[in-house]
């Protein structure tokens, strides 16, 4: 799939013009961000991976519907028609499946989404369709940089503990250029470029599709797989099917191993049994499967300081917070960060017995 028809100028060009007139207008609301760096305590000090924590007091003063609100009589779609001065482009040009429209709460400058032309269902798994558009999204991006090189990562919030928002199906992109800033972000880079360069292995049974990568300083299960070349629709899909296919594997070791700790979601309709975060980026694809949305965070005492709830941005390394004491307290004690990465995912000790299974597991290290 090729973007380049459908817009009037290069993809990094064009988002960036839509946004600055939506901000200006304010058909957007872009909340700026205090950043800080903060290290995981696992591995060594070389290895360590850092995490963006971010500070944004102005979300906390958005209205929250609580559980026991009674439900509005339309959950209005904001995809199904968004409003032009959001709305970037159809994709493909011919016979359009998808459009591309700007988040109207963006915490990152230029922060866009891929969003399917009809309301297909973010629970359901992903179609060949929905990757090639994502993967020509990322391409487009870095082809139409210029001189000045420029990045894209891309993720997806599937299930009730992924930080999903919305319904219908998306996935979200954030520039990784305006996820740096300035000294405040130096020494840190995306979360995903390290699960591509992990240090552990597994070869699948199907082995055309090459290894299964695993970063073993991260505290959660993850899998990962580079691109060794410009991959084709079917390559993308063989692909997240192989990581989706870990991943559920390694959920129902967890089930099976921990009753009672985590229940499979319902799967009438073709809903996924398990919620997970995926990300891709123009070097390659990872899966995160998930256990939890968030958890409370505390103070040494164990007094509850707020819940911290995280979402596909975790795989490209960053998360974020409403309140000062929560800003404060994760500074003070970066060593709460393993305890938050643990809780919302599945424990790494898992996956290293998914990938001792036969079938479909060879394991090599």
């Amino acid at each position: 799939m090729q973007l380049g028809a459908g817009l009037s100028e290069t993809l990094p060009k064009v988002v960036e013009a839509k946004f600055e007139l939506a901000k200006a207008s304010s058909s957007l609301l872009f909340s700026p961000t205090e950043v800080a760096i903060i290290h995981t305590s696992t591995g060594v000090p070389v290895a360590v991976p850092t995490m963006h924590l971010r500070y944004c007091p102005t979300l906390a003063k958005k209205p929250v519907s609580k559980h026991d609100d009674p439900p509005p009589k339309q959950k209005i779609d904001p995809f199904e028609n968004p409003p032009p001065a959001l709305h970037i482009a159809d994709i493909p040009t011919t016979d359009p499946s998808h459009l591309l429209v700007l988040n109207k709460f963006p915490i990152i400058a230029h922060h866009f989404i891929l969003a399917t032309k009809s309301n297909k269902k973010q629970t359901h798994q992903l179609e060949e369709g929905d990757l090639e558009a994502t993967y020509a999204c990322l391409r487009a991006w870095q082809d139409g940089s210029g001189s000045k090189q420029k990045r894209l990562f891309a993720f997806f919030n599937s299930g009730q503990h992924s930080g999903a928002s919305q319904p219908h199906r998306h996935l979200q992109f954030l520039p990784i250029e305006n996820m740096h800033n300035g000294e405040a972000t130096a020494g840190w880079d995306l979360l995903m470029g390290r699960m591509l360069t992990g240090s552990m292995h597994s070869e699948m049974a199907d082995e055309t599709l090459g290894a299964l990568i695993l970063n073993k300083h991260l505290p959660f299960t993850h899998f990962a797989q580079s691109f060794a070349s410009i991959p084709s629709g079917s390559d993308l899909l063989q692909m997240y099917s192989q990581l989706y296919r870990a991943a559920s594997d390694t959920v129902n070791n967890f089930v099976a191993a921990n009753p009672g700790n985590l229940s499979l979601h319902s799967t009438d309709g073709g809903d996924s049994p398990f919620s997970y975060n995926l990300a891709m980026t123009i070097g390659g694809m990872a899966i995160m499967p998930r256990r939890a949305e968030g958890t409370m965070l505390r103070r040494d005492d164990g007094s509850e300081i707020g819940f911290v709830a995280l979402n596909g941005t975790t795989l490209g390394g960053t998360m974020m917070v409403k309140r000062q004491d929560e800003w404060d307290e994760l500074r003070k004690r970066p060593e709460v960060l393993d305890e938050i990465l643990t809780a919302i995912g599945i424990p790494r000790e898992t996956m290293t017995q998914t990938l001792k299974e036969e079938p479909p597991y060879r394991p090599r290290v």
